[in-house]
């Protein structure tokens, strides 16, 4: 792990998102976030409500990687069982949180705050808060660890509470090249332009847009100048074999259909 390119793992949580039944978006929004601060998210996986799937996974990201953000299975229900899991990863006691449970009680109520909403003050010792501004409920950080709500809202209100904790570097920037060439007739080129440029990443995302195949080209990394001359080596080549290259700053959006 490198203090000048930080990295973060993405831990997400939940039954439903292995079952199809929910679509995960957090993954792509903390990308982005992160990004933007000049984290690099490298590793994300997707696992399911068990405590001791969940604690290993946990001891073995934060060990490799410089954050480690998990999303989902922080609510009231009997399947909610993150907590209990970073608390085992820590071996730390799951305790009931004062300043949690009083945040609770001044959302639900005294009559409406029953058993099962207390369960989401119960955190492992030593927890620090991570606020949530939409339903009071909060997420909790651990050293490196930040645990985050799995309803997208809630998650990124949460992350923008903690952005301002997160060191950063360079922010990743990001050049796409797109044209109506498939990439069959771009990868030797691009492979000879990879290694021109051994400090950006290129990526070959090929598109359909009506009956035309495409490819967009995304060159990533953390210098604007070695970036430009990437993308218009890879623009060059698209020329090369009749396309007519768009660029654009940042990530295009890819059309697959």
């Amino acid at each position: 792990m490198s203090k000048a390119c930080p990295t973060a793992a993405v831990l997400i949580i939940g039954n439903e998102i292995l079952s199809g039944r929910t679509q995960d978006v957090n993954l792509a929004f903390l990308a982005r976030a992160l990004g933007e601060i000049g984290i690099q998210l490298v590793h994300a996986r997707v696992i399911p409500d068990l405590v001791d799937v969940i604690t290993d996974n946990v001891n073995t990201l934060r060990a490799e990687y410089d954050s480690l953000f998990t999303t989902g299975g922080i609510g009231p229900t009997h399947d909610d069982i993150t907590a209990e899991a970073v608390a085992k990863a820590f071996g730390r006691p799951l305790v009931r949180h004062p300043e949690a449970l009083t945040r609770l009680l001044r959302h639900y109520g005294p009559e409406d705050l029953n058993d099962m909403r207390k369960r989401m003050a119960d955190l492992p010792e030593g927890a620090l808060l991570i606020d949530n501004p939409i339903s009071s409920a909060p997420g909790f950080r651990i050293e490196n660890v930040y645990v985050l709500a799995g309803v997208p809202m809630i998650a990124r209100a949460m992350f923008e509470q903690v952005r301002p904790l997160l060191a950063g570097g360079p922010p990743l920037l990001a050049r796409s090249v797109r044209a109506f060439v498939p990439e069959g007739l771009l990868a030797a080129g691009l492979k000879d332009i990879q290694a021109r440029h051994p400090e950006v990443g290129l990526g070959s995302y090929p598109f359909l847009s009506g009956e035309r195949l495409g490819a967009c080209i995304v060159a990533r990394g953390r210098r604007a100048d070695r970036l430009d001359a990437a993308a218009e080596e890879v623009a060059a080549l698209m020329r090369s074999q009749g396309g007519e290259p768009y660029v654009e700053i940042g990530d295009a959006k890819i059309e697959t259909a």
